[in-house]
């Protein structure tokens, strides 16, 4: 499949930069193709692992979500930064990346213990209660694997 050319290749930011977004951030919006044909965006918290260049999430084991995933394992996932202003302006510069992608679910008790370890530790070190959240909800969550087909980002000016 070839994937459209940005339009405005001047805002393209690098693929290093797309890396550390997705390291950085916690959260962006999923897209699926649900129910008769329409859109179905949803915000997630993700893990994104630089070894494999993959993302990672956790949901319940069934609702819209799994059910689009199943019909079509093919995603996009959108993650924008804080952004910022220049001295001066009022408008913000946000870099945001888009992940085009095939996922699959995970459901192998060790990996799904380090996908929702890591995606813990993103917002919290309080190790108790990473210990107690395990062992109290590991075994109803399931996680998600992102494998990214494409990935493009941009730097975008609200003015």
């Amino acid at each position: 499949m070839a994937f459209r050319k940005m339009r405005r290749f001047k805002q393209k930011i690098s693929d290093e930069e797309c890396a550390r977004i997705l390291k950085e951030e916690p959260r962006g919006v999923l897209s699926m193709l649900g129910d008769d044909g329409y859109p179905y965006g949803i915000p997630l918290d993700h893990w994104y692992c630089e070894e494999n260049g993959k993302l990672y999430f956790h949901c319940a084991k069934a609702g819209h979500k799994i059910d689009a995933i199943t019909k079509c394992d093919k995603v996009s996932y959108c993650v924008c930064d804080k952004g910022y202003r220049k001295e001066g302006e009022w408008a913000l510069n946000i870099r945001s990346v888009i992940v085009f992608g095939r996922m699959k679910l995970i459901t192998g008790t060790e990996k799904k213990r380090e996908i929702c370890t890591n995606l813990c530790r993103k917002f919290t070190d309080d190790e108790e209660y990473l210990q107690r959240e395990l062992a109290h909800f590991l075994s109803g969550v399931l996680c998600l694997e992102l494998t990214p087909e494409h990935v493009s980002g941009k730097l975008v000016n609200e003015s």
